[in-house]
C-alpha cells in the first residue's frame, strides 16, 4: 500500500528556522512543500531572492524551493486553503500576533504545527514532544469545539532548551524526581543567529536569554500533566530551577543538570533507563525518529556540541559524565541540536506524529 503524502506550507520560511523546515522537507516521505510565506517585504520574489544573504543553513537552498515565490503570510492566508493540507509555522512576531494569525489559519481548516511560542501556554493546545507526552493529542478534540472547526487545529512543540534535559529526566520519573536544577548553555542559532551577525558572543558569555528561564520551568510541567475536560492539566512537580546562557557555539544546548529523588535510583538503574527508553515514534517507525533516543557517551568529556549534536540526524539526545553528587543524588550533562530536534525537525516529527493518527485527514 502506498503511503499518504500531504501538501505542506511553511509560514515564516526565510528565518533561521524557516531555513531549517525547508531542509528538511526536500524529499520528506510524506510531506511534499507546496507553499512558502514569509512577511509582505518578502512577498512576491522568489525564495532564493527573498533569504538572500541570510541563508544560513551548512547546504545549499533546495532545488524544489528555488522557484517558488514567497506568499505573504498574512494577506494570502485565505489563498491556501485547498492548497495545503497543513502548515509548519515559525514567524517572528509579537506574541498577540503570532497567536491571531495561528487561529486565523486554524478557523480557515488548516492544521497549524507551530515551533512558536505563543500557543505553548493555551490550555487545549498540545505542546507535544513526540516520545514523552503523544497522548496529549487527544484535546485537538476539545481545542476543534472551541474554535469551532472539523479540520483546523494548532499544536506546538516545546521550547528548544527543554530537548536537551527533559527526556533524559522523563524516563526517571519512576524514582520520584523530587527537584533538579538545570543550566543551559544556548547556541546562537535559537536566536536566529550566526557568528557573523552576532560579533558580541565571540569571545563571550551572555548569561541572560529573556524568557527563557521562565520557559525551562514552567513547561515541563505542562509536558508532564494530563488532559482533563477540555484542557491539559500541569502536573504540580517535581520543582525545576533554571539558568540559561547564550554561549559562542553554532548550533547545539548543552544542559548541566542535578537531580534528587524520592526513591534514589542506581547508576546502572539510570543508564538502562535512558538505553531502553522509546516512544511512539519509534514504535511506529516515524520517518524522522531516531532508532535510539538517548544516547550516552562513556567518554568523561562527551558530549559535544561540535561531535555530536548531529547523532542519528540531529534528532537523539545525548547524555554523559552520570555521577553522584555532594548536594543533589545526582548530576549529568545533555545536549539536543536545537534548529533539528529542538525545533524544525521536533515539529516535523510530531507533525508525522500528527499524520500517523490520522489528525490532517
Amino acid at each position: 500500500m502506498q503511503q499518504k503524502t500531504y501538501r505542506v506550507g511553511v509560514v515564516g520560511a526565510t528565518g533561521m528556522v524557516g531555513q531549517r523546515f525547508v531542509t528538511l522537507l526536500d524529499g520528506h516521505p510524506l510531506f511534499t512543500p507546496v507553499a512558502l510565506l514569509a512577511s509582505a517585504r518578502s512577498a512576491g520574489k522568489k525564495y532564493p531572492e527573498a533569504v538572500g544573504e541570510k541563508w544560513a543553513m551548512a547546504t545549499p537552498i533546495p532545488a524544489y524551493a528555488k522557484d517558488m515565490v514567497v506568499m505573504d503570510a498574512e494577506a494570502d492566508a485565505e489563498k491556501l486553503v485547498g492548497m495545503v493540507d497543513f502548515i509548519f509555522c515559525a514567524v517572528n512576531m509579537k506574541k498577540d500576533e503570532i497567536k491571531a494569525l495561528e487561529e486565523r489559519y486554524a478557523k480557515l481548516e488548516i492544521p497549524v504545527v507551530s515551533n512558536n511560542y505563543a500557543h505553548r501556554g493555551t490550555k487545549d493546545v498540545p505542546m507535544v514532544i513526540p516520545e514523552i507526552n503523544a497522548d496529549h493529542l487527544a484535546v485537538i478534540e476539545a481545542q476543534r469545539k472551541r474554535l469551532g472547526t472539523k479540520r483546523g487545529f494548532i499544536a506546538v512543540k516545546s521550547n528548544c532548551s527543554l530537548q536537551s534535559y527533559v527526556p533524559l529526566l522523563h524516563p526517571l520519573k519512576k524514582y520520584g524526581i523530587k527537584c533538579a536544577a538545570v543550566t543551559t548553555y544556548q547556541a546562537i542559532s535559537g536566536a536566529g543567529k550566526t557568528f557573523a551577525t552576532m560579533p558580541e558572543i565571540v569571545d563571550n558569555v551572555i548569561p541572560y536569554i529573556g524568557g527563557e528561564e521562565q520557559k525551562s520551568e514552567e513547561e515541563p510541567l505542562k509536558i508532564w500533566g494530563r488532559v482533563e475536560g477540555s484542557g491539559i492539566v500541569g502536573a504540580d512537580g517535581p520543582v525545576i530551577t533554571a539558568q540559561c546562557l547564550r554561549v559562542p557555539v553554532s548550533d547545539g544546548h548543552t544542559a548541566a543538570v542535578f537531580v534528587s529523588f524520592e526513591k534514589k535510583p542506581t547508576k546502572e538503574e539510570i543508564l538502562q533507563a535512558w538505553a531502553d527508553f522509546a516512544g511512539e515514534p519509534q514504535a511506529l517507525h516515524l520517518p524522522s525518529a531516531p532508532k535510539q533516543f538517548i544516547h550516552y557517551f562513556e567518554e568523561d568529556n562527551r558530549p559535544q556540541a561540535k561531535l555530536d549534536r548531529m547523532t542519528e540526524n540531529g534528532m537523539a539526545v545525548c547524555a554523559g559524565r552520570l555521577r553522584e553528587d555532594t548536594l543533589f543524588d545526582y548530576k549529568f550533562i545533555g545536549l539536543s541540536h536545537n534548529t533539528l530536534r529542538g525545533a524544525a525537525g521536533g515539529a516535523v516529527l510530531l507533525a508525522e506524529l500528527l499524520a500517523a493518527k490520522g489528525y490532517f485527514d
